[in-house]
C-alpha cells in the first residue's frame, strides 16, 4: 500500500513539473517557480518521458515547447490535476457551513455596488466561510471557471464558452450621472442623447466591456461626446463627477448608494444588460457555493433590482 502511495505522489509531481516547464517555456524559470534545482527538474521530466515512451518536450529551440504528444498529454494532465483539486475540496467541504472557502470573480463595475452587500450578507449568515474576490474581465472569468480557478462568477448573460452555465440575476440599466451639485440645466425629463455632443464626460477606459457598451450606444446615435477623463475604476469616476461639472455613465444601482450622485435619464435610453451568476456546468458545487448562490438571489430581491427578462 505504501509503495502505491509513493508512486502516485511521484506521478503527480511529474505532471506538475511538466506543466510548469510548458507554461514558462524554460527549465530555468520553471525550476525557480517550483523551488527545485534545474538538473532535478530536467531529470524528473525525462523520467516521465521514459515511463510514457514518448518525447513530451522539444528542447532544440531557445524556448522549450511541448511536442504533439506533449500537448495531448498536458491537456489530460491539467484536467486530472483540476479534478484532484476539486476532489480535495469536496472531501473538506462542510455541509453545515461552519467553515469553507469561496472563490468569486466579478467584472469591475460590480465592485462598486454588489460585492460589498454580498460580502456583508455572507459574513452575517455564514461567518465561518472565507471569501476571495477577483476583479477581472468576463472572458477571464469564464476561462478561470473552466480551469477551476474560481467557483462562481458574476458577469453578463450572452454567448458563453462551452461548459459555462449562467443563471440570470437581474437587469442592469446604465444612465448618465452627474454630481448632485452639478445637475443638468435642461428642463426635467429625459435628456436627448444628441445634447451630449456638447458635454464633457468622464468614462471608464476602453478595456472595460461597459465602455464598449457605451461607445456602441453613442455610435448608433451619431454622437461623439468629448471625453475629458478616462479612469479604470468606478470609484474614481464617482469622485470626479462629485467634484466637477463632468458627467459619466454608470449602472443606475451605483447611484442608489451615493446621495451625491444625480442620475439623468437619456432619450433614447441606454440598452439594458442581464447580470448573471456563472459557474462551470460540470463542477462540484460546494456547500459554500450553493449558499452564496442562494443569498445572491435573496439580496437581488431585497434590493428590488429590475428582474431579468425571460430567456428567449
Amino acid at each position: 500500500m505504501t509503495a502505491i502511495v509513493v508512486r502516485m505522489a511521484l506521478e503527480l509531481r511529474h505532471l506538475r513539473y511538466l506543466l510548469a516547464v510548458a507554461e514558462h517555456g524554460s527549465f530555468t524559470r520553471a525550476a525557480e517557480e517550483l523551488r527545485i534545482s534545474q538538473p532535478t527538474l530536467s531529470q524528473q521530466v525525462k523520467q516521465l518521458e521514459r515511463a510514457l515512451g514518448a518525447q513530451l518536450l522539444d528542447r532544440t529551440g531557445r524556448t522549450v515547447r511541448l511536442t504533439d504528444a506533449g500537448r495531448a498529454y498536458a491537456r489530460h494532465a491539467r484536467s486530472a490535476l483540476r479534478d484532484l483539486a476539486a476532489a480535495e475540496r469536496a472531501v473538506h467541504d462542510v455541509q453545515d457551513l461552519s467553515r469553507g472557502h469561496l472563490r468569486l470573480a466579478v467584472t469591475p463595475t460590480f465592485t462598486a455596488y454588489l460585492v460589498g452587500p454580498l460580502t456583508a450578507e455572507l459574513h452575517a449568515r455564514h461567518p465561518g466561510i472565507s471569501l476571495t474576490v477577483r476583479e477581472t474581465s468576463q472572458d477571464r472569468i469564464e476561462t478561470g471557471l473552466l480551469a477551476d480557478e474560481f467557483d462562481l462568477g458574476i458577469a453578463f448573460r450572452g454567448p458563453h464558452l462551452p461548459g459555462i452555465a449562467a443563471t440570470a440575476l437581474f437587469t442592469e440599466t446604465l444612465t448618465l450621472v452627474t454630481g448632485a451639485d452639478h445637475p443638468p440645466a435642461e428642463p426635467p425629463g429625459p435628456l436627448p442623447v444628441q445634447q451630449l455632443a456638447s458635454r464633457q464626460l468622464a468614462l471608464l477606459s476602453g478595456d472595460f466591456a461597459t465602455r464598449s457598451h457605451i461607445d456602441d450606444y453613442f455610435g448608433r446615435h451619431g454622437v461623439s461626446p468629448r471625453i475629458a477623463v478616462e479612469a479604470n475604476s468606478v470609484q474614481a469616476l464617482t469622485e470626479v463627477v462629485q467634484r466637477t461639472p463632468l458627467a459619466t455613465v454608470l449602472p443606475d444601482a451605483v447611484t442608489h448608494d451615493h446621495p451625491r450622485l444625480f442620475p439623468v435619464p437619456l432619450d433614447p435610453a441606454l440598452p439594458t444588460r442581464t447580470v448573471a451568476l456563472l459557474r462551470r456546468a460540470d463542477a462540484y458545487r460546494s456547500a459554500a457555493a450553493r449558499a452564496f448562490a442562494d443569498l445572491t438571489h435573496d439580496l437581488v430581491r431585497t434590493r428590488a433590482y429590475a428582474p431579468a427578462p425571460d430567456p428567449a
